[in-house]
């Protein structure tokens, strides 16, 4: 097996195995390093790059969305702050706009860290009577 096929199975292992407020935190992560690397790509003029980067960004904000439970009350203050990134993101793409994907990560690092806080405050996620 070579590295590169063993850091695969690990990373998937991790996926299979992690519990959904982990799997929240993952894709936190993930729509941040996106974000990145389309910032990155868009200062190198790689704009096919950043495209493929912010829409991948894009993608993990559309599944936050399409998850939230609107039997809770706070799923529509959710869906707002998802909706502004996702136009956020669009314009940042259509103009290659590193300062309004600066402004997403901003909002995107806030929301993972609130997440980390909620997960160490309960047991990774889920309350604890």
């Amino acid at each position: 097996m070579t590295q590169a096929n063993g850091y695969s199975s690990y990373k998937n292992s991790k996926i299979m195995t992690a519990s959904p407020a982990e799997l929240t935190l993952m894709l936190y992560e993930g729509a941040i390093k996106f974000c990145n690397i389309a910032i990155v790509a868009i200062e190198n003029k790689d704009y096919a790059k950043a495209n493929t980067n912010i829409q991948k960004a894009e993608r993990i904000i559309g599944e936050f969305q399409a998850s939230l439970d609107f039997k809770y009350e706070v799923a529509n203050d959710f869906n707002n702050v998802y909706s502004y990134l996702m136009e956020r993101l669009i314009r940042a793409n259509m103009k290659k706009d590193t300062e309004i994907l600066e402004e997403v990560l901003k909002h995107l690092r806030t929301m993972r860290d609130t997440w980390k806080e909620v997960m160490q405050k309960t047991k990774n996620g889920t309350v604890v009577a």
